[in-house]
């Protein structure tokens, strides 16, 4: 099984080296503030030898918001050509290091910067026709980390589909086979 945790975790890592893979994009759940469900798309943009995912975000958007009141999150990779699912749970930390962001925000080219610097916060009312403003001498750049805790994959194949989970206890992660 641990061959199995190192073929998703090549496969991740693809997923922010290799322009154009699946793993790109996910979809993250958080708990919503009105106890419902906050979902979305986010860009994959490293994953470490830990299995620490990390994306990007506006400080101000709704996710922010959501994870300050509960950290626990859960991510779904979907691969459709090997027909693979793979769900990640796990907590989120954000990046405090000024060090770290500054050099992060550095390595974003300048047209991808805007993501950042809306004078409003992502999800306000916008008036239709009315130019979106930017500030220009500071950002709201954020880097979230996702901790993960478990992983399960799902591996769509014949005779038999593969459907592992592999959980985390004490650094190490332990596997357990499951029925698809």
């Amino acid at each position: 099984m641990q061959s199995l945790l190192e073929e998703i975790t090549a496969e991740l890592k693809l997923g922010f080296t290799k322009k154009g893979h699946p793993f790109r994009y996910f979809s993250l759940a958080t708990k919503g503030l009105e106890d419902d469900i906050g979902l979305r798309t986010v860009a994959l943009r490293n994953v470490s030898p830990d299995l620490r995912c990390t994306f990007y975000s506006d400080s101000r958007s709704n996710k922010i918001k959501e994870l300050i009141e509960d950290s626990t999150v859960s991510a779904l990779f979907l691969h459709p050509k090997k027909l693979w699912q793979i769900t990640l749970k796990g907590n989120i930390i954000r990046e405090m290091d000024t060090q770290v962001l500054k050099t992060y925000w550095n390595g974003i080219p300048l047209k991808s910067r805007k993501d950042y610097t809306t004078k409003t916060a992502p999800g306000s009312k916008h008036v239709e026709g009315k130019p979106i403003e930017y500030i220009t001498d500071s950002n709201h750049f954020s880097i979230l980390h996702i901790i993960p805790e478990q992983i399960e994959i799902l591996k769509l194949e014949r005779p038999s589909h593969v459907r592992v989970r592999f959980s985390k206890t004490e650094g190490a992660w332990y596997s357990t086979r499951l029925v698809p």
